[in-house]
């Protein structure tokens, strides 16, 4: 018997005892009945029918539906629009003149490096990557440090929007308090909150929706627990103070991994600077030596690889020091 064939037996040995495991040992080891007879159990069977439903189970259903549409509208939030990304970093723009910013820097880059002798191919790809890189990556360094702002001041306003209630002040006037003495971006989000339930928005709706504008978990909590309050009613002041007190411990928690990921932070900075300081320090000490890289053909595509495997060790580098809770 040779060695195929055995493996082949071998093999259809195996299936057979898989396929005999997964329907024949249910049946003799009496677990299909056992589940049978479970579900005959736990089965929901209508003793008796009930007039109306109790208030407990009206509350329960409508604090499912706030949480379903607010899931609903986070899912909308992680998928932005050009407009909904330009009003997430702070500016005024429209997309017609961020468009035209993007055409003009490309244009531009494009005329700079093909007039400075760089060659068609390498004008066009810096060109694009201009055009197209810079101003998005101007939305995401804008966005980022509006977040950033705004989780330093937001617990802040909270805990004035729970001194607010416990004062007797209605959740509107707490928040035009907070209008008009809070910093921005607090000042203008919560004035967005307050345009919005003016023109006849529920206050609950007009509070979530400020996860579409600062997509933050944060916002998120703040817009849930205002929701369900005016959904199902409930202590504001004191659900609103345990918020501020989480906010406030997940800020810690922030500070704390960022001083715990600092030496892995400076390890990769290192790591990422040493290949350009060597290579300019080579340059400074022996030109002619390292010169071929950018004289000859050979060289350039060296150069090209180094880099395409930096960019890929850069990037992993960071996600390894990043982290996310």
């Amino acid at each position: 018997m040779t060695l195929q064939t055995m493996a082949l037996m071998f093999l259809v040995t195996m299936s057979v005892g898989g396929i005999a495991w997964v329907f024949l040992y249910p049946l003799l080891s009496g677990e299909k009945a056992a589940e049978e007879r479970f579900g005959s159990v736990v089965r929901a069977e209508p003793v008796r029918k009930v007039a109306s439903r109790s208030p407990q189970r009206l509350r329960r259903e409508q604090i499912e539906e706030t949480l379903k549409e607010i899931e609903i509208r986070g899912r909308k939030a992680n998928r932005p629009s050009l407009s909904v990304r330009i009003a997430r970093a702070g500016l005024d723009w429209s997309k017609r003149k961020f468009i035209t910013i993007g055409i003009v820097l490309g244009v531009s880059v494009f005329a700079v490096v093909f007039l400075g002798g760089g060659g068609p191919l390498a004008a066009l790809g810096l060109g694009f990557g201009a055009g197209a890189g810079l101003p998005n990556w101007l939305l995401s360094f804008l966005r980022k440090r509006r977040e950033t702002k705004f989780l330093q001041h937001f617990p802040d306003a909270v805990d004035v929007i729970v001194r607010g209630i416990k004062a007797g002040l209605p959740l509107f006037d707490s928040m035009k308090v907070i209008v008009a003495d809070s910093e921005e971006p607090i000042r203008s989000e919560f004035r967005a909150i307050l345009e919005t339930q003016t023109i006849g928005m529920p206050l609950g709706e007009a509070c979530s929706r400020l996860y579409e504008r600062i997509p933050l978990p944060e916002a998120n909590f703040f817009g849930i627990v205002v929701a369900i309050q005016q959904q199902a009613g409930g202590n504001l002041s004191e659900a609103l103070g345990n918020l501020s007190r989480v906010l406030r411990d997940r800020k810690k928690m922030k500070e704390k991994i960022k001083a715990m990921s600092m030496e892995a932070k400076a390890s990769a900075s290192i790591i990422g600077a040493l290949p350009p300081i060597v290579m300019l320090t080579v340059y400074i000490t022996s030109p002619d030596y390292i010169s071929l890289l950018w004289t000859h053909p050979t060289g350039h595509i060296l150069l090209a690889c180094s880099a395409a495997w930096m960019t890929c060790g850069i990037l992993v580098m960071k996600k390894m020091i990043n982290f996310d809770f």
